[in-house]
């Protein structure tokens, strides 16, 4: 078999019946379970047409190894996470494309413990056996089971174990969902919560799971897609939005004002509350936006760790460094309580927490630290060449840089500001993102400049 485009840097994604379909997928699931000689197998998916007909795929090569298939149904990715860490199964997948377009698909896989996969001596060796079909003959073949019940009761049990729920207090919470994966499990969150009589009332928009994603496909990051879940926000009075994408491993927060908070602010939010939770903590964070994260650290009395951007990276340095919590600005949380895995519900749980005991609102968290720290939100550029774009502004700029940091992409420091500059792994594009230390002037002459060098042809 041809090589197999589908498989990305850190996952399996491509477009359905072009570079991904049942057959492929039925290798991948035969593959990994022989590579990891895999007693059982957890298998979720997502909301999207084809998921269904992928999981029973992918259990078909599970099985056909002599692996057992564990079917966790409709369910995010951390469902599926926390699964195997629950079931003691020695791999898991997802099959999901998360926020890609709707004819695509893919499959996010972990190994035991809920461990990322190592790029060489896992992942590669997956593909290779997915190309080539080189299966061994199993002695006997394996069962399929479907468990979706208990993982999600096991899921969520331990997501609401982050929280004191006699704690929280009345709070209107906008919820949406997108017509992804979410609906159901935070369904099932909020009757546990109204169990313990928590006094949330939530506001559900986009809330069913939808195949034909009938208010387009779950991307809450795009400005475009703000409008939905801040409309709301503003005529309902609510204290906060949350909006998740199509596998909710990311969650995106909107204050009292419908205002939405860049992934930044809400990571070094999220860094107080655990040192608050733990002094002395490890917390880890990516190199794209990170002074707002390391003063607060530093006056908590913890310790920031910077990481490579990437789910396999962060969690590799979380366990590493035994950090208490890492985050990525791109709205990826991870929690050391979680298998150091990411989620997106765990986080606004906290949120009514903090909001609750603290009795000030979301946007008084932050509206300081916007100030002292603003910076530009990723933009993204289409370029023809990246590295010869990143070039240019490195020419540009190197000479009145402070430091260089080129641990991934290219980080140049100056005295009240700095930038990131990345290339996609995945298209031609280069992401640039820019903060200062209280000089937001500076933002946008140096988004205004390296733009123009970057879109010279």
């Amino acid at each position: 078999m041809k090589e197999l485009s589908c498989f990305k840097s850190y996952d399996i994604r491509g477009e359905v019946d072009v570079n991904i379909d049942a057959e492929i997928v039925y290798r991948v699931g035969r593959a990994l379970s022989q590579h990891f000689l895999a007693k059982s197998v957890v298998i979720g998916y997502d909301a999207r047409e084809t998921s269904p007909t992928f999981a029973t795929a992918i259990a078909k090569g599970i099985q056909d190894f002599g692996s057992n298939a564990i079917n966790i149904g409709l369910a995010g990715t951390e469902e599926m996470y926390w699964a195997v860490s629950e079931f003691g199964a020695c791999a898991g997948v997802e099959i999901t494309a998360s926020h890609n377009p709707i004819n695509f698909n893919g499959i996010k896989i972990v190994k035991s413990k809920s461990h990322p996969l190592d790029e060489e001596t896992d992942f590669k060796v997956i593909k290779k056996l997915a190309e080539t079909a080189v299966f061994s003959s199993p002695s006997h073949r394996g069962k399929l089971t479907y468990q979706s019940v208990e993982a999600r009761e096991a899921y969520v049990r331990r997501v609401l174990s982050f929280i004191e729920i006699d704690k929280l207090r009345p709070l209107k919470i906008v919820v949406n969902s997108g017509n992804g994966a979410a609906g159901p499990t935070f369904d099932a969150i909020a009757k546990k919560l109204a169990e313990a009589k928590a006094p949330l009332e939530f506001i559900r928009i986009n809330h069913n799971p939808d195949h034909t994603f009938p208010n387009g496909v779950p991307n809450p990051i795009l400005p475009k897609n703000h409008d939905a879940t801040a409309k709301v926000v503003k005529e309902l009075g609510a204290d906060f939005g949350v909006a998740f994408d199509g596998d909710f491993d990311r969650c995106f927060f909107f204050d009292e004002n419908g205002m939405f908070i860049q992934g930044e602010y809400i990571v070094g939010l999220f860094a107080n509350i655990f040192l608050e939770k733990e002094p002395g903590a490890t917390i880890v964070h990516d190199p794209r936006v990170i002074w707002n994260t390391q003063n607060i650290v530093k006056k908590k009395g913890g310790v920031a760790v910077q990481s490579k951007t990437g789910h396999a990276f962060i969690k590799e340095t979380m366990r590493m460094h035994d950090a208490i919590y890492g985050g990525e600005m791109s709205a990826h949380h991870y929690f050391r309580d979680f298998a150091y895995c990411d989620s997106g519900m765990i986080p606004w749980l906290l949120i009514a927490e903090l909001i609750s005991k603290s009795g000030r609102s979301l946007a008084d968290w932050v509206k300081d630290r916007i100030v002292a720290f603003p910076s530009s939100g990723e933009i993204n550029f289409h370029v023809k060449d990246a590295n010869d774009s990143i070039s240019r502004v490195l020419a540009a700029y190197r000479k009145d840089a402070v430091s260089l940091d080129d641990s991934d992409g290219m980080s140049l420091v100056f005295k009240d500001w700095r930038f990131n500059l990345r290339s996609s792994n995945t298209e031609p594009l280069v992401r640039l993102n820019i903060e200062s230390c209280g000089n937001g002037p500076k933002i946008h002459a140096g988004v205004t400049n390296i733009a123009n060098i970057l879109c010279e042809t």
